[in-house]
């Protein structure tokens, strides 16, 4: 039972990644709700490199699913402990950058928890 309750939760984040990814590859602008105050998502280099970032948020997203799909839990747990340093560094980013802490605390860090819960069930369980 815990262990669906950890393949539910990698695959909520796969798949949140993957849809933030697309959106951000289709529509960077939507980037401003990163968290990052001043983001100059007007600047057309600048929407070049939040493409950079999109098609990793894809590929991540990709990454998980691949797992899921094909890996033992452990090494699904594995991944998962790793991936968390993404929406924690994320998650000091926007603080560090003077941004918004509901959007560090409610989006990147609640992530990041979400993602331990997964990685200790997957790893214990």
């Amino acid at each position: 039972m815990l262990l669906t309750v950890a393949y539910v939760l990698t695959g909520l984040v796969g798949a949140g990644i993957f849809v933030i990814g697309l959106n951000g590859l289709r529509t960077p602008r939507a980037a401003a709700g990163f968290g990052i105050p001043g983001t100059p998502v007007g600047d057309p280099a600048f929407r070049s490199w939040l493409r950079v970032k999109a098609v990793r948020d894809i590929a991540a997203g990709i990454f998980t699913f691949i797992l899921m799909a094909g890996a033992t839990p452990h090494l699904l747990g594995w991944f998962m402990l790793a991936a968390t340093g993404i929406p924690a560094g994320d998650a000091l980013i926007v603080l560090r950058s003077n941004g918004p802490k509901a959007i560090a605390y409610g989006v990147h860090a609640s992530t990041a928890a979400v993602m331990l819960v997964a990685t200790a069930i997957l790893l214990l369980g």
